[in-house]
């Protein structure tokens, strides 16, 4: 069951590939089943792609921090508080507020996205001080035991993306899978999982 889960998520990572490298047949209208690798060693590297980016995307907050360049400005105090951040026009370094700006954004840091925008912009949406005008409420995630959260979450959610992007551009092409047929070596394994192996 658990390889079930790692073979779906690495299909569905699959699936955003550029459009070159995806060539598998169109699936039945509503059919949204991961396909069936062709044989089974196709399936154990599927397999352990899946794993690979379930433990990136579930444990991203114990995830290294990719060495941005940190850049203080003289002219203002010490501030770790963010509370609107914005990309350069390029997207190579990020103003996350008057005392400090991060350099050295990877582009392919924006390969890896959440739907229709990269991860890194959703955090940089979803990560500032708002007040709901009906409610009056002010959402701050700002975490006053731990002012440098937002700034080490940045560079956590960077090297998220590039390792997602990397396991991503290693997966076989979907040609190299059958949607509607599982193999005898899919069967076998499935044999062998329910027999007791990981």
């Amino acid at each position: 069951m658990l390889d079930n889960f790692r073979l779906t998520h690495g299909f569905w990572e699959a699936k955003d590939k550029p459009a070159a490298a995806v060539k598998s047949e169109p699936a039945a209208a509503g059919d949204s089943r991961a396909p069936t690798p062709k044989d089974a060693s196709l399936f154990h590297a599927i397999v352990a792609a899946g794993k690979k980016l379930a433990e990136l995307h579930v444990g991203y907050e114990q995830q290294p921090e990719f060495p941005l360049r940190r850049r203080e400005n003289p002219r203002s105090p010490l501030d770790w508080r963010g509370e609107k951040m914005r990309l350069s026009k390029d997207k190579s370094s990020l103003t996350y507020n008057d005392f400090l700006t991060l350099d050295g954004i990877p582009p392919e840091t924006f390969e890896y996205r959440l739907g229709n925008r990269s991860a890194l912009e959703w955090v940089i949406d979803q990560y500032q001080v708002s007040t709901d005008k009906r409610s009056g409420i002010t959402n701050d995630p700002n975490l006053p035991d731990d002012p440098e959260y937002i700034v080490r979450l940045l560079g956590q959610v960077i090297t998220v993306s590039l390792e997602t992007v990397k396991v991503v551009k290693a997966l076989p092409a979907l040609d190299n899978w059958s949607l509607h047929d599982k193999t005898t070596a899919g069967k076998n394994h499935e044999r062998q999982g329910r027999a007791g192996s990981p």
